[in-house]
């Protein structure tokens, strides 16, 4: 579980009443409080489910149906360690993130209904139905214990407010949690949903706990101790919460004002917000930013240079119409430019030089001085023309985008510099289909293509005739746009399904190669354990190691290591090496005697039951039959010779397949890279040298083993914990910084922490001044 030492948007020694120091203490101890909670929680429902199940494989309606929720029962007992620490940590990991203002959990279903671009099918929509409804109900459920802790909470936040996506303990993160903690499982759709509702009934019996206490401890720490609830529509309702959210709203306004004043000439939105409103805001701020700028200093971005803006004397201003044509000029330089790499690859893309942003301004300062010589620009239309440039400076610096994309897309800036003036809603609209295309053929080219310049799916082929088409075809009517965002995402949807559906096939195919792993060392280790440092005959050694073992895996696999056969089994090999022990008592003798028959007839089932080759297994219990004779005479059996014992447990050793330790063993940095891959989330990209990117589809949290897949949903390698963390010390493998947010909202909060940081700069020089 993650700490509370993360970088903080106020630095600061203290944040509105409170010290840094003391919010850090009070959110440990409630996240102390929700841990241990939801520990109990977790088995609790685990118990639950595993006996709701039973119940469903009791009413199957076919073998397939009730076999399918047999292995879902052993599956949850299985993993149920891993599974409550998952869950755990991911409920506690929450605090972390509210302490650095990054707890924003949506439920999906709003965001399914927005994006118009999802990949979601509908088993995925089903399993975001289903967690929100078990949200909603707890919300109504523990209406009032939820409002006391997040008006309590918001103390802690700044002042900011508090709500289920950023309240670390609401209804949502515990769905989100189970959501995330539940991924390592196969589950089918009616098993999920089955998980569901069961969770359902925990969180109703178990929230009202978690709340309850951490508000109490709260309470008893001075935060908010006489904070009142009163329903709606009884008297006095509306003076208390208009006082409380009075009190809120000084305590926020008091911590802008002071952060403005020392380090912010803007502040950022809330990042909670809707999308749409948090984007508009963030272009309300840069705009405001940009004013701000005006006049002083290095007025606009380095990057761009284009003519003198009006300043109430001088020439004419150049009029939309001038700068339209003008930028018509460059788009078809800029198609000429890249027609000499219409055949390149994504390779030969990747040692292109990028369209220079700077060059752009001034060959349209070039084009506009054709128009009026002496014409100045409109500082509004500067602004636009700054804005547009970096937004593409931001392309070129995204760690997440292959050089070839990069390359390939900033050709594109000319085209939707245009747009901005065509189109007064480009930067308004989040929804605007130039917007949402350059968000897709970023992503796709993220996704598939990688910096060693190899391409999945022909995708980097779609990407770069969807940019020719805009170069060549596009003069002011925004409706190409809409066009080829339909025929692209149309693409990319159909590749997605079939990379998903190949990257599933491999994930199952490796989680069972690792079970039948994991279970064949698990028998080895019990043989080894009983044969070590015993001298053995050949053929015991040959019937334990290999068919005896490969019985033992079956059982394993079958009914797990708490079913009786499974303890026949392992007693039965210590029957066997004591059954061909010398035997100088009577009573030992007398013992063998009875035992000889039940044993002789559990090896000849096993051997049955794995279809083992009768001659051969015939062969064994005969030799078995006359070591135990020579035991039962108080002679000692003949031992196997050492290079064939080696042989033996060598071979049995690699069928289990046991991997060597490290020679070298793992240093302090290297253990705490480990333990930090440990959280990693499924689907994080990694690039290796060369600029190969390969995929964590899955990986097994007993062996640390890593499953990647290449853009193609294929399955390239399996790595080990410590391989990952040694190659990332070196430099040779980097996790590519991902985030769910789309390119131009990410572009958007780089541009608006830029101006933000130079403004600064310019209002500390006039202070100095």
């Amino acid at each position: 579980m993650s700490d509370f030492s993360g970088n903080s948007n106020h630095p600061n020694a203290s944040v509105g009443r409170y010290p840094n120091a003391t919010i850090v203490a009070h959110l440990k101890a409630c996240q102390k409080i929700a841990v241990d909670h939801a520990r109990e929680l977790f088995d609790s429902f685990e118990a639950a489910l595993e006996g709701k199940l039973s119940d469903f494989v009791a009413k199957a309606k076919s073998n397939e149906e009730a076999r399918q929720l047999q292995d879902t029962v052993r599956g949850v007992r299985n993993t149920s360690s891993e599974l409550s620490r998952r869950f755990v940590g991911y409920l506690g990991e929450g605090f972390v993130k509210f302490k650095s203002k990054q707890l924003n959990t949506r439920t999906g279903d709003e965001k399914y209904r927005r994006d118009m671009l999802s990949l979601v099918d509908d088993e995925d929509l089903e399993e975001t139905i289903a967690l929100s409804s078990v949200a909603h109900r707890a919300d109504e459920t523990f209406g009032e214990p939820l409002w006391f802790l997040n008006q309590r909470l918001a103390v802690l936040n700044d002042g900011q407010k508090v709500d289920e996506a950023n309240n670390p303990v609401s209804p949502l993160q515990f769905c989100e949690a189970l959501r995330k903690a539940m991924s390592i499982l196969p589950l089918s759709t009616k098993a999920k949903v089955i998980a569901y509702k069961v969770f359902d009934r925990a969180l109703s019996d178990k929230l009202g706990g978690v709340l309850d206490d951490i508000n109490h401890y709260l309470r008893k720490q001075d935060i908010l101790p006489n904070l009142r609830y009163v329903g709606v529509g009884e008297p006095g309702a509306l003076p208390q919460f208009a006082k409380f959210d009075e009190a809120i709203e000084n305590l926020t306004e008091n911590t802008q004002q002071r952060s403005v004043a020392e380090s912010r000439v803007v502040t950022m939105p809330d990042r909670n917000l809707p999308p749409e409103q948090y984007q508009g805001r963030l272009v309300e701020a840069i705009r405001t930013l940009q004013n701000h700028i005006t006049g002083a200093p290095a007025t606009t971005s380095q990057s761009v240079s284009p003519p003198p803006a009006a300043n109430g004397g001088g020439g004419p201003v150049y009029s939309n119409h001038q700068l339209v044509s003008a930028l018509q000029g460059l788009q078809i330089q800029a198609l000429s430019a890249t027609g000499g790499l219409a055949n390149a690859s994504a390779a030969e893309y990747s040692a292109a030089i990028p369209q220079t942003i700077s060059i752009v301004g001034q060959q349209l300062a070039a084009q506009l001085k054709e128009e009026a010589e002496d014409g100045q620009l409109d500082p509004v239309d500067m602004h636009t023309i700054d804005l547009v440039g970096m937004l593409f400076e931001y392309m070129l610096s995204d760690d997440q985008l292959p050089d070839s994309i990069k390359a390939i897309l900033s050709y594109l800036h000319t085209p939707f510099l245009k747009v901005a003036f065509v189109d007064s809603s480009f930067f308004e609209k989040t929804e605007h289909p130039a917007r949402l295309l350059l968000n897709s053929l970023a992503e796709a080219g993220t996704r598939w293509v990688s910096n060693d310049g190899t391409s999945q799916y022909e995708i980097y082929s779609k990407i770069k005739e969807t940019v020719s088409r805009v170069l060549e075809d596009f003069d002011n009517d925004v409706r190409l746009f809409a066009e080829l965002l339909l025929d692209f995402s149309s693409y990319v949807k159909k590749i997605a399904r079939r990379q998903d559906l190949m990257e599933k096939r491999a994930m199952e195919k490796v989680q069972g190669e690792e079970k039948l792993r994991e279970v064949k060392v698990q028998v080895n280790k019990e043989i080894r354990s009983r044969t070590d440092g015993k001298e053995l005959p050949s053929a015991v050694l040959l019937l334990l190691l290999q068919p005896w073992s490969d019985y033992m895996a079956f059982l394993l696999l079958r009914y797990g290591d708490e079913s009786e056969s499974w303890k026949k089994a392992l007693t039965a090999v210590d029957d066997i090496l004591w059954s061909i022990e010398a035997k100088d008592d009577s009573g030992d003798k007398a013992r063998q005697m009875e035992l000889s028959d039940d044993l002789l007839e559990v090896i000849e089932g096993g051997f049955e039951t794995i279809g083992y080759d009768q001659s051969k297994g015939k062969k064994l219990i005969e030799a078995l039959v006359s070591l135990q004779k020579m035991a039962m005479q108080s002679k000692k059996v003949q031992p196997a010779p050492a290079p064939m014992r080696d042989k033996l447990e060598t071979e049995a050793a690699a069928k289990a397949g046991h991997q060597e330790e490290p020679t070298q063993k793992a240093t302090p940095d290297e253990e705490k890279m480990v333990e930090n891959l440990k959280m990693i989330e499924f689907g994080t990209w990694f690039e290796f040298e060369g600029g190969k990117r390969l995929k964590v589809a899955w990986y097994n949290s007993k062996t640390m083993h890593y499953m990647l897949v290449d853009q193609m949903g294929k399955k390239v390698a399996m790595k080990s914990g410590l391989e990952l963390a040694r190659g990332m010390l070196a430099g040779t493998a980097r996790v590519i910084a991902g985030s769910t947010k789309p390119f131009f909202e990410r572009a958007l909060e780089n541009i608006f922490q830029n101006l933000n940081a130079r403004a600064e700069a310019i209002k500390s020089e006039a202070s100095d001044g």
